[in-house]
């Protein structure tokens, strides 16, 4: 596909803020990205408020450096969709107020903005998501509002781990932009565009107040910076037409463009091919194993969430993993905390309550602690996948290990 036909999500803003030139560069940041690559892809509600985000921001006047091309109805287009965005995840509301308060400034009709456009569509996508949750939950629930107890009011996401207040500075956010990062604040400094690079700080800093923080919460923002990275290399690219030393400009581009693919690349194929790979392989195996009948229910001891479940599995079966849901009492632990607190201690009095699965899923790290035991009550390892080369969060998870009641 060529790049002149190639109209994607992300592109469309830079097309319409900048020259057509500039756009491709900025499609070029998105596409050779890592993190885009490795997380735009997944079931996350942070991709899909990343799509929202950007379609939205494509129809702000507010944003827009030539208002003669605005499609039609293009404000209404631009609340309709981040008012999903904020349905969706009521964090998103981060940036909205934000853009919301330039628009609100430099409209002219600024009690049209407020009560014929901003009240009339959050009121309709709030009371159809109010209905939604009614028909889910079988209870009238107020979702965002309860989202905003539990995160900014009670600091309950706080309950799965903390990171100090400049993380996304110093770690979060030049991770994920990574070797895109100079070429973003090159861009920023060229384009002048305060306004939009100020809705990357804001955004930064707001998240910067939560304790719990990661990756993921600041994806919406990404497209945004890559936007100025595209900017700095299309101007970059200019330079071997104008430029009186031609060759030693068309180098340059030559050479950040090679700079950007061999830092990218690897690191996106390595993060979604290789690197904690063990829990979608051994959901895959089981799944096969399942659909022959010879799996009847799994047990996963390890932290919960850890494996895609159901929506690899395919089969109704009996799964269980260990809980993990914060306690209204604080120092409390969960049933996940427990097991990698004191494994044998946890199983041990675990298994005076339970049915004996067909199957128990473990990683590595507890497994020594529980192997005999598992022995003892008949379990032998049947299945051995690589999951990481290196420490994460906890010790090295390095393989996911699958054990089979032998009596079944």
């Amino acid at each position: 596909m060529s790049m002149q036909k190639t109209k994607m999500p992300f592109s469309l803003p830079m097309k319409f803020l900048y020259r057509v030139h500039i756009a491709h560069w900025a499609l070029f940041a998105q596409l050779t990205n890592w993190f885009m690559f490795y997380c735009i892809t997944r079931t996350l509600s942070n991709s899909l408020e990343t799509i929202l985000t950007v379609v939205s921001l494509y129809y702000w006047p507010s944003l827009r450096t030539n208002l003669t091309k605005m499609p039609s109805g293009s404000r209404t287009w631009a609340l309709l969709t981040a008012a999903l965005a904020c349905a969706i995840r009521p964090t998103s509301a981060i940036i909205w107020v934000y853009v919301g308060i330039t628009e609100f400034f430099g409209s002219h009709n600024k009690l049209k903005f407020i009560f014929l456009q901003v009240v009339p569509i959050g009121s309709i996508v709030l009371g159809l998501t109010f209905i939604l949750d009614r028909l889910m939950y079988g209870s009238w629930v107020l979702v965002p509002l309860n989202f905003l107890k539990f995160n900014f009011l009670s600091s309950g996401g706080d309950y799965y781990g903390t990171h100090p207040w400049h993380w996304y500075f110093t770690q979060g956010f030049t991770v994920i932009i990574f070797t895109f990062l100079p070429f973003m604040v090159v861009g920023i400094i060229q384009s002048k565009n305060w306004k939009l690079s100020g809705l990357i700080l804001w955004v930064l800093a707001l998240y910067s107040i939560l304790g719990h923080k990661e990756f993921r919460f600041v994806l919406p923002v990404l497209p945004l910076a890559l936007l100025f990275s595209g900017y700095s290399l299309a101007k970059l690219s200019q330079q071997q037409h104008s430029s009186s030393n031609k060759n030693k400009s068309f180098w340059k581009i030559k050479a950040a463009v090679f700079f950007l693919l061999v830092t990218n690349i690897p690191m996106a194929l390595y993060m979604t091919m290789v690197h904690q790979r063990g829990t979608e392989d051994v959901m895959n195996y089981l799944a096969k194993e399942a659909n022959q009948r010879n799996v009847k229910s799994i047990l996963f001891l390890m932290p919960c969430h850890s494996t895609p479940f159901y929506s690899t599995l395919h089969q109704n079966l009996p799964m269980h993993f260990l809980d993990c849901s914060p306690s209204e009492i604080k120092g409390i632990q969960d049933e996940s905390d427990r097991f990698i607190m004191d494994p044998i201690g946890f199983v041990s009095e675990y298994v005076k309550n339970w049915a004996p699965p067909s199957h128990i899923v473990l990683f590595d790290t507890e497994e020594k602690y529980i192997k005999d035991f598992l022995f003892s009550h008949s379990f032998k390892e049947i299945k051995r996948f690589f999951h990481a080369h290196f420490k994460v969060d906890r010790d090295l998870q390095a393989s996911v290990v699958v054990y089979a009641l032998l009596d079944q």
